[in-house]
C-alpha cells in the first residue's frame, strides 16, 4: 500500500527503503577506511585498481601530506569520492596486496 503524505509531498514507502543514518555512515566510514589502504599501496599495484582520475589524484597527494590535520582532511576527502564507487569489486581486486602499513621506526639519537 503506497500512500503519500500531502504536507512533504513525498511517497512514505519510498522513506522506508531508504538506508538509514547509520547505515549511511557505516558504509561512508568502511568507504575512508578502504581509502585509508589505498593510500598504503604501491603505485603499480593502485593503478591496476583501474580507479578514477579525481580519486587517483586525491591518493597520491595524500601520500604527500605530512601534516596530521591535513591528512586527516584528505583521507575524509577520499572517502567523500569513495562513496560514489561499488567498493565489492576493489576489494576483491585488492584481496592479498593489502597489507597492513609497516609500523614507523623513531629516527636513532632523537627523544620523544
Amino acid at each position: 500500500m503506497q500512500t503519500t503524505d500531502p504536507d512533504l509531498d513525498i511517497d512514505t514507502d519510498e522513506a522506508d527503503e531508504r538506508p538509514s543514518k547509520s547505515a549511511r555512515k557505516r558504509a561512508a566510514h568502511a568507504a575512508q577506511a578502504f581509502g585509508e589502504k589505498l593510500i598504503t599501496l604501491r603505485e603499480a599495484d593502485l593503478v591496476k585498481l583501474g580507479l578514477p582520475e579525481p580519486l587517483l589524484a586525491a591518493v597520491r597527494e595524500a601520500r604527500g601530506i605530512r601534516a596530521r590535520g591535513g591528512l586527516a582532511r584528505q583521507k575524509q576527502y577520499i572517502g567523500k569520492l569513495m562513496r560514489d564507487i561499488d567498493l565489492a569489486p576493489l576489494e576483491k581486486a585488492l584481496g592479498p596486496v593489502a597489507a597492513p602499513p609497516r609500523p614507523r621506526r623513531a629516527k636513532p639519537g632523537r627523544m620523544r
